[in-house]
């Protein structure tokens, strides 16, 4: 609700992408027109280590693709016509301008005091994947880390949900029968 302003469905649509696909800062800089599938069900970005990964895209990810698309500049710089998110200089919006506007929706929302940064949207992401039934191989998978413990290690999840998981095993209420009575009868005896 607090994004609005000259940028809404641009600053609006790369909020959407942090929250729901987990990318970096820089991923999201380099995405290209034409990374975006035809039917705007995925995009390809370029991760660390020049690493190509497929993202797919939920519905909240492209309404807010269409809404920003819609109102995209058609008068981009030439070097960057391709560039999916483009500043108001008319060029491919740089790392350090998504900081900004993130810090300054941030403040709006009201959660400036938080310590949140763009870095915590990646992170944010993906523990809501995780909290909401994710396999953790799969979210390595969205979030392109090379080895599983990269992913477990910042997708820490607290233990309230790990202490729901340890009672939800079916066998959490299992109960030895007869030895421990057998044994407090022949203590008895």
């Amino acid at each position: 609700d607090s994004v609005d302003g000259k940028n809404q469905e641009r600053d609006y649509c790369i909020l959407t992408l942090f929250l729901n696909c987990g990318l970096r800062v820089s991923e999201l800089c380099g995405i290209d027109l034409n990374d975006i599938s035809s039917d705007k069900s995925s995009l390809t970005v370029i991760g660390k280590g020049s690493k190509e990964r497929r993202i797919f895209l939920n519905d909240a990810c492209r309404e807010a693709l269409d809404a920003y698309l819609k109102v995209r500049p058609k008068e981009v710089k030439y070097a960057d016509r391709n560039a999916l998110f483009i500043s108001r200089n008319k060029n491919r919006i740089s790392v350090q301008t998504v900081q900004w506007l993130i810090y300054k929706h941030l403040d709006e929302a009201g959660l400036g005091n938080l310590g949140m940064s763009v870095h915590k949207l990646r992170h944010t992401a993906a523990t809501l994947m995780l909290q909401n039934g994710v396999d953790v191989k799969a979210v390595q998978e969205v979030l392109g880390h090379e080895h599983l413990n990269t992913t477990e290690i910042y997708t820490h999840i607290d233990n309230e949900a790990l202490r729901v998981a340890a009672k939800a095993n079916p066998l959490s209420g299992v109960k030895m029968k007869g030895k421990i009575e057998e044994s407090s009868e022949e203590t008895e005896e």
